[in-house]
């Protein structure tokens, strides 16, 4: 019998590594509460440190998309 892995959002794991980032509980206290993996609470921290600059990435900011070409011509 197989298991289903579960997945979450990007905002619910963004909610957590910003409070891991706070600082005022550990990884493993806050994977506790939210009942997550610590190891999985932690690559989702690496993620967002090694892609935060992302956000801030103006040639990435609007991204063409064929319906948006379309609604731009009329």
């Amino acid at each position: 019998m197989s298991t289903k892995r579960k997945s979450y959002s990007a905002d619910f794991k963004a909610k957590l590594v910003l409070e891991v980032l706070e600082g005022e509980k550990t990884v493993n206290e806050i994977a506790s509460v939210y009942e997550v993996l610590p190891v999985s609470l932690k690559n989702w921290k690496q993620q967002f440190l090694e892609n935060m600059s992302l956000a801030f990435d103006c040639s990435q900011r609007y991204i063409r998309t064929p319906s948006a070409e379309i609604i731009r011509t009329l």
